[in-house]
């Protein structure tokens, strides 16, 4: 999260990035400053001189992260709604080439959180209030976005407690890594049969007091379940999203696609 510090003494707002091509020469421009700031460390930038920030690296890198992209936009875009709700100009969100976010392994964001060069917002961004607004406004973003994630009504997030997953999977698939696509979460049982899930056979789970249920089985194959969950999108279920088990407890999907390449 930086200021943006060289801009027009009228710009304001805040601005999320994920890792892309820039679009606008102004986004060129923001990324190669904010990158610039390599050479202040210690190293001088040495670790970072192998890396090819030319727009067909960028490109690739992108499709090697495009697992975490669509969690990317999905977080960037919860960031500028509660920074809209607290009165911050929303500036949107916008692809950069920046090298903070070019070598991360998971969902990832730079914020821009004001112009200094603007007295108004140096001003907030310089006082504590301002300051706590911003930080809670990038939680309760957080918040929002891990329990869209987990399937988990963000209003009732607070009264819940982990409970173990009773959940077991078949024998032949001990220690696989199996990707499923959630598409239901519910605080009461639902029956199997229920028009809810039109027609598909459902898997239940049970976590943080919620009876969740996914669709589909892919065993070690995030791609095949990636690809299913964007068609469940498409038709029936905008909200779905792939989950991964093992021996009969969900783990994270970062875990799981590295267990599932092995």
């Amino acid at each position: 999260m930086y200021p943006c510090e060289l801009a027009s003494a009228t710009a304001y707002g805040t601005e999320t990035y994920v890792l892309g091509l820039h679009k606008t020469d102004a986004q060129a421009k923001i990324a190669d400053r904010e990158n610039s700031t390599i050479y202040l460390e210690a190293d001088k930038g040495e670790k970072y001189k192998d890396f090819d920030m030319s727009p067909d690296a960028i490109i690739a890198r992108q499709l090697q992260l495009s697992v975490f992209l669509d969690q990317s936009i999905l977080f960037a875009d919860k960031l500028q709604n509660e920074f809209k709700s607290i009165g911050r100009f929303d500036r949107g969100v916008k692809q950069a080439g920046f090298l903070v976010l070019y070598k991360t392994t998971m969902p990832s964001v730079l914020i821009e959180t004001g112009f200094l060069t603007n007295r108004d917002e140096e001003k907030f961004l310089a006082d504590s209030s301002g300051q706590k607004k911003m930080a809670g406004a990038m939680f309760i973003a957080f918040e929002k976005y891990k329990a869209e994630l987990e399937g988990v009504d963000y209003k009732t997030r607070g009264n819940q407690e982990a409970i173990d997953n009773p959940s077991v999977e078949k024998k032949e698939l001990k220690d696989k890594v199996v990707f499923r696509v959630q598409i239901e979460t519910s605080e009461s049982k639902i029956a199997a049969n229920s028009s809810r899930f039109k027609k598909h056979e459902v898997f239940e789970y049970q976590q943080d007091r919620l009876y969740k249920y996914t669709v589909g089985e892919f065993v070690d194959d995030f791609n095949a379940a990636n690809t299913y969950k964007n068609e469940l999108r498409q038709k029936e279920f905008p909200n779905a999203f792939v989950v991964a088990f093992q021996n009969g407890e969900r783990i994270s999907l970062e875990k799981a696609i590295k267990l599932a390449e092995k």
